[in-house]
């Protein structure tokens, strides 16, 4: 059994997200809730698989909730639903430890891609998306740049993030929500992109491109 939370205040909203979840097949069981603070609820004391959260709740907002997500329920994967979709939110959601974003502005075909990619281990961001937040990063001089010089995915980029602060592949991923073969994977392209031997030299070498000139 699939379980998926869905975080969303506007009722018809959330009712038509519930609808459109059948489409991950006749397995899945759909939670939808109106705020933060009933979300809480499920997450402890369901056996929550992934959580679909809109950034405009009532009261605490979704990218304040996302970061405590991430701190207490770190193997739950969190995809972002949300009519904000510029550059300067998309880049910030992605680094609070989102699994994915999807535009309101989307179809449910891409939504329910989003999700399954997810499911799969993967993180989802729509290729427009990605390029508005590599634009945003690059404007303020973050670790992006980085990751368009080697090529790499979102996913990549953030599991080198963590392999440069000397992570374990277990320890990355506790804090994506990945599984430890994913992880592993994931490191063998970064290495391949960057032409390094090792996790070693990887993470020296984006230690090394990082330090300001």
């Amino acid at each position: 059994m699939l379980n998926v939370l869905v975080v969303e205040d506007h009722a018809l909203v959330r009712e038509g997200l519930l609808a459109t979840l059948g489409g991950l097949g006749s397995e899945t069981r759909t939670i939808g809730v109106p705020d933060a603070n009933e979300a809480i609820g499920v997450l402890e004391n369901e056996d929550i698989d992934m959580m679909i959260l809109d950034l405009m709740l009532p009261g605490t907002k979704g990218q304040t909730f996302l970061p405590l997500v991430r701190r207490r329920f770190p193997t739950v994967p969190v995809v972002i639903l949300s009519a904000l979709d510029d550059a300067d939110t998309v880049s910030r959601v992605m680094k609070a430890g989102a699994s994915g974003f999807v535009s309101k502005a989307g179809s449910s075909t891409e939504l329910l891609d989003a999700l399954r990619a997810v499911l799969s281990g993967e993180i989802y961001l729509p290729q427009k998306l990605q390029e508005l937040a590599s634009r945003s990063e690059s404007a303020q001089g973050e670790g992006k740049p980085l990751a368009q010089r080697f090529g790499l995915t979102v996913a990549q980029a953030r599991v080198l993030d963590l392999l440069a602060e000397g992570r374990s592949n277990r320890q990355i991923g506790e804090l994506l929500g990945l599984t430890e073969g994913t992880v592993k994977i994931h490191v063998s392209a970064i290495m391949k992109a960057m032409g390094v031997s090792n996790r070693a030299e990887a993470a020296l070498l984006a230690n090394r491109k990082r330090r300001p000139n």
